[in-house]
């Protein structure tokens, strides 16, 4: 037999989490067809010589929903080894979307996750109104991956009762029923799962909650009814996990009564009202009593990046930041250069919004001891003695001080890291257990989202960088990491038939050398729709990424092919594919 393509003299990290083993990869069409030695003649040889061999990484929390329907290229997420993404998450996405809806769905996710609202206005056709229409819109475009997607509360609640639902007013009966039939359609149509948000740091662009915030459970476990009428599809939840609320309570109860999986976002936050161990504990309690409930992790601090063309930076609280922040990047710099308005900028006193964040933004503008320098080569687990606060002290200087020339380090393009999340206790060490957990699963990259602010669709080259190859102490051996960013990502969806490398799966492929893994400075490009910008991180030791078969990365370059399709439903394993032809 002659093979389409055979990898070659690579050493296999099949997925499994069974040890490293030389072998080839023979792939016919967008197939694996064998692993093994002395394969044969194929059409194409790939060496993978002195590398690792193994699956695309499957990245189930990401916000692409209006990326989607104008980038073929998918990037960050493409440039790091992911072929599949699964976005929609969070509760925000732009279907159903009633025709005079369009701009309060893009206000919606603008300020959810900051991502540009002029960009979506530009980008986005609009060429659908159901929630089937907006799967067939993204299926004419071919991509460099796989898209899947979940049906989100905000719009659906927005959808069905209008102004009711986008305030958080409570649902009628007929009201929950019509969103379980939206979500069910949305499900039959394709989609993999239903998320909601339930955190007041999720707000629209004007300030409101997202719909379904507040939401009671009898909304919630209506809406699960509908999916279990379909019989599959994964509950996403983004929660403050206020302890009144009893989450965990409803969360379990529906996994119960659906036998479906309800995943919640597990962050270590220094605000938040239950700790991570009291995450870990009532999670773990309800599914000792029958509920299949999972953590989405991320496998560092989800740091806010600072600077003077971000959103944010620890001076935009002043009162003069305003003269200067809507200017363009010279004119910018050269008033900030200007020692009186730098003296008169560090000076003055921050002014606050009034809002639930408040004490977000105090940190942001004066925590210097939980910020860092965001240099090449950058370690995101910093220790006390990186901070700005040590530094400056050194240097004999105020933590103000010291950040603002940090700033305008690198022509003005110097970044601050923040990681106002996981990481309250100066390292990642909280994070060793729960890496090794089933019932914890590799997420929060946000990959398209927060385009202004975080920069974490890097995470799995973070991972195999930190967490398998650089850390000092704890690490993942290499065959743990592929497996939980491969089968374990793809198995909560029902993807069955990727994250493995094994006769009858996805030829979804990365070709590793881990000694060159590794990650760039962030920075910040103008390349959205009106030209929009986004913070971008690109990344090294990726000899070659393939997808379906098809190569579409060379050593990080993309080659402009495209065979992503858009995900519809579960999708059966090649065992479970060959027991139902031989019946």
């Amino acid at each position: 037999m002659v093979y389409d393509l055979i990898i070659r003299g690579g050493t296999v990290v099949d997925g499994t989490g069974c040890e490293p083993y030389l072998a080839d990869v023979a792939i016919t069409g967008d197939t694996v067809v064998a692993v093994g030695t002395d394969l044969g003649e194929a059409k194409k040889v790939c060496d993978a010589s002195g590398c690792y061999v193994a699956p695309g990484f499957v990245d189930i929390h990401t916000h692409y929903d209006g990326q989607a329907t104008w980038d073929q290229e998918m990037a960050p997420s493409s440039w790091h080894g992911v072929t599949t993404v699964v976005m929609g998450n969070c509760g925000v996405g732009f279907a159903p979307a009633a025709p005079d809806r369009h701009d309060w769905l893009i206000g919606l996710m603008e300020g959810v996750e900051d991502i540009p609202g002029s960009a979506l206005s530009e980008g986005m056709s609009w060429n659908w109104e159901s929630f089937p229409e907006y799967l067939d819109a993204l299926e004419e475009m071919p991509r460099a991956i796989d898209v899947a997607t979940h049906v989100p509360h905000g719009a659906v609640r927005a959808y069905v009762m209008g102004d009711r639902g986008a305030a958080n007013e409570d649902p009628t009966e007929s009201d929950i029923a019509r969103m379980a039939n939206i979500v069910e359609e949305g499900l039959r149509a394709g989609a993999l799962g239903f998320s909601t948000s339930r955190t007041v740091l999720h707000k629209s662009i004007d300030g409101e909650l997202v719909p379904g915030t507040t939401a009671t459970p009898e909304e919630l476990i209506g809406i699960g009814r509908g999916m279990a009428r379909v019989g599959h599809g994964v509950f996403e939840m983004a929660s403050d996990l206020v302890p009144e609320w009893n989450e965990f309570e409803w969360m379990g109860d529906l996994s119960r009564e659906t036998g479906l999986p309800v995943t919640f976002t597990a962050l270590q936050s220094p605000v938040k009202a239950m700790s991570f161990d009291d995450q870990m504990a009532n999670m773990r309690e309800q599914n000792t009593n029958g509920a299949n409930i999972l953590a989405q992790i991320s496998m560092r601090g989800t740091g806010l990046i600072l600077g003077w063309r971000t959103t944010f930076n620890p001076f935009s609280f002043k009162p003069s930041w305003a003269e200067v922040a809507d200017l363009e990047e010279a004119a910018q710099l050269e008033r900030l250069a200007d020692p009186d308005f730098r003296h008169k900028l560090i000076t003055e006193e921050s002014i606050y919004p009034d809002s639930d964040v408040q004490i977000l933004t105090e940190l942001m503008a004066t925590a210097f001891t939980m910020q860092y320098e965001l240099s090449d080569g950058f370690d995101y687990e910093p220790s006390a003695q990186q901070s700005i606060a040590y530094l400056a002290e050194q240097a004999g200087v105020s933590g103000a001080e010291y950040a603002y020339d940090l700033l305008m380090s690198d022509g003005g393009r110097g970044f601050i890291y923040f990681p106002l999340l996981n990481y309250a206790d100066g390292n990642l060490n909280f994070l060793e257990p729960v890496l090794q957990s089933d019932d914890c699963i590799n997420s929060l990259s946000d990959g398209g989202a927060h385009c202004g602010t975080i920069c974490d669709a890097a995470s799995p080259t973070f991972m195999l960088q930190h967490w398998v190859r650089d850390r000092e102490g704890f690490k993942l051996s290499l065959s743990q990491a592929i497996k939980r960013q491969c089968a374990d990502t793809a198995k909560v969806y029902g993807l069955d038939d990727r994250g493995v490398l094994a006769p009858g799966y996805l030829a979804d492929i990365n070709i590793i050398e881990l000694d060159k893994i590794g990650m760039s400075k962030p920075w910040v490009a103008n390349d959205l729709p009106a030209g929009g910008k986004r913070l971008l991180q690109s990344s090294t030791g990726y000899r070659a990424t393939f997808k379906s078969g098809v190569q579409t990365f060379d050593n990080g370059s993309y080659l402009g092919e495209t065979p992503g399709i858009l995900i519809r439903g579960p999708q059966a394993s090649p065992a479970a594919d060959s027991l139902k032809a031989a019946s």
